[in-house]
């Protein structure tokens, strides 16, 4: 059995515990050990499974452990995987028994979390720490950046290019061809039919950017 143990302690965390169980139902080999948390007190229950401790325990972890970060916030999760230097820890890649993925030149890099009935089709990268929710679609000769997250029902059509830390709303629609900038959020619901630039707030149908922030 593999060892994997989650970051974080909000209500997506519980969701990715309830995608680790679905995958152990599948035929997965993970035996769960609890979570981390460094807003949360040390030995607290979450649903049955104790708070381990904070980055300080993960990072003094003697095992070989696999470590899901379950936080949708591109920055704060790319913060926290850059502070995790413990090399008896390990990133895997989630994907729930229902989602459709192609076989033909798909790339899902580490610590990516693929939510239930997420379809990605052909010649799609995704990169590191992604999190795809619930219901996401993926066009075709896609390419997604790293730390990016996408909450449910986000329609992404093909020949897209997704910065990197990106940040989509529920129900976000994304035409062909569109860029989007690195660190660029788009609110729940938007259509996204022109390019949108780097670091920037974005909303509406169609989305417009309404606001400019810092790196």
């Amino acid at each position: 059995m593999k060892s994997i143990a989650i970051y974080g302690c909000g209500g997506f965390s519980r969701e990715v515990k309830s995608l680790i169980d679905q995958i152990n139902n599948d035929g997965g080999e993970y035996h769960f050990v609890g979570y981390f948390d460094d807003g949360i007190a040390k030995g607290t229950l979450i649903g049955g499974y104790k708070v381990l401790g904070g980055i300080n325990e993960l990072n003094l972890y003697s095992k070989n452990i696999f470590v899901v970060v379950s936080i949708a916030d591109p920055k704060i999760k790319s913060k926290i995987i850059e502070s995790i230097t413990n090399s008896n820890i390990s990133f895997p890649i989630l994907i729930h028994p229902s989602c459709i993925i192609s076989d033909y030149d798909v790339t899902i890099g580490e610590g990516s979390i693929i939510c239930a009935a997420t379809i990605i089709t052909v010649n799609v990268q995704v990169g590191n720490h992604v999190i795809l929710n619930l219901a996401c679609t993926v066009g075709h000769d896609t390419k997604i950046g790293s730390y990016s997250s996408f909450m449910p029902a986000v329609n992404i059509s093909g020949e897209v290019n997704v910065g990197t830390h990106v940040y989509c709303g529920t129900g976000v629609k994304i035409i062909n061809q569109i860029n989007i900038g690195d660190g660029t959020i788009v609110g729940a619901g938007a259509l996204v039919h022109k390019n949108l630039p780097s670091h920037c707030t974005a909303v509406g149908f169609p989305a417009k950017p309404i606001k400019f922030h810092n790196e």
